[in-house]
């Protein structure tokens, strides 16, 4: 795409919104310590299937970012066990595994202030899935939304992708979390670590505290194609998909071709105006303002001009973590020792528990 494209919006770039607050996350100063923050453990993790997208970001990330600086122990795991209930190119997945770490370091995530590491590095959580798995009944899993939907497209789902909440239970009581930060689309898998926690407890003792959720209230990036639907890094459609690694002039392109309607206004009625509802949203969230403050600075403008301006605030935001996306995937070395000590750090937490449920089940 053609680098005019880029500076045909300088004439509209008065009315972006110029935040600091990513400079700041992506800073490489000293982190503050977790002293006098209040007494919590927090999990979530992401599976490493290449580089994360902007509804990724503005849905989950940025809020594990901001996480960090509100509780104790805060811990992120790139669930490689997950990945492969997917048929999966075992080089494609060592590159995703750290491509996924550079990303995630580039948004924010900080390991002087949380711990981020490898799942399948820590072997407890297979062992603990297991004998979450033995207190598990097949209809409860059955009825789980994912299930149904990922069984249908293939017709015969995998035992691992039917198992697969149980892992997730796992992941979680493994390291006693108090808080999960999850999306709506995940409550019930969440729901699930909360009874098998109940369960377990009733069946050996008062052991896993029952874990809450975090929920964001960023609203769902939409496809650029198809804003009747989510996001997505499968979308088939290319220009449906701004990733972080995308290119200010990639940005420029798919925000143009972004589906709107026939209505020049730029306003915010999800219902009867998805597209242009999505570019609001968007714009809103990279830019730290309300929706109504992004439509207000747009009064007078067609959306094709407000497209401009939308795509110009997208490129502020994810120029600066395309960079070190970039910077960190050159070091190889660096991220696999993160992911080492992270690692090591999150078997340190995982072995004195299962520890004490082996004693508990009975296993010694």
């Amino acid at each position: 795409m053609a680098l005019s494209l880029r500076f045909n919006v300088k004439s509209v770039f008065r009315f972006v919104y110029k935040s600091n607050s990513h400079r700041r996350l992506c800073t490489a100063g000293k982190a503050t310590g977790m002293t006098g923050l209040p007494k919590a453990q927090v999990f979530s993790g992401i599976q490493p299937t290449g580089v994360p997208h902007l509804g990724n970001y503005l849905g989950a990330l940025e809020s594990w970012v901001a996480l960090q600086d509100k509780y104790s122990t805060v811990m992120y795991s790139i669930v490689d066990l997950h990945s492969i209930t997917q048929p999966q190119d075992p080089q494609m997945l060592r590159e995703n595994i750290l491509d996924m770490a550079a990303s995630l370091l580039a948004c924010g995530i900080d390991p002087t202030r949380s711990i981020l590491f490898q799942q399948s590095q820590v072997s407890e959580h297979a062992e603990l899935s297991w004998i979450l798995g033995c207190l598990t009944s097949m209809p409860r899993l059955r009825h789980l939304p994912q299930w149904k939907m990922k069984s249908k497209q293939k017709n015969e789902g995998s035992v691992g992708l039917f198992t697969y909440p149980v892992l997730q239970a796992a992941d979680i009581l493994l390291y006693k979390s108090t808080h999960v930060p999850v999306g709506e689309d995940q409550i019930q898998h969440l729901e699930l670590a909360q009874d098998l926690a109940r369960i377990f407890n009733n069946q050996y003792g008062e052991f896993f505290p029952e874990p809450r959720a975090l929920l964001s209230d960023t609203r769902k990036v939409k496809s650029l194609r198809d804003p009747s639907s989510k996001m997505s890094k499968s979308d088939p459609q290319k220009l449906a998909t701004v990733f972080l690694t995308d290119t200010p002039d990639d940005i420029v392109l798919k925000i143009r071709r972004a589906v709107t309607d026939f209505t020049s206004e730029v306003t915010y009625e999800p219902e009867s105006r998805p597209g242009v509802s999505n570019l609001v949203s968007m714009h809103a969230a990279v830019s730290g303002q309300s929706v109504e403050e992004v439509v207000r600075l747009a009064e007078g403008m067609d959306t094709g001009q407000y497209k401009n301006v939308v795509a110009e605030a997208i490129v502020q935001k994810l120029q600066p973590i395309r960079l070190e996306i970039q910077r960190l995937k050159a070091d190889r070395g660096h991220l696999e020792s993160l992911l080492a000590k992270g690692t090591a750090k999150a078997r340190s937490f995982a072995a004195p528990v299962m520890t004490e449920v082996r004693k508990l089940v009975g296993f010694y």
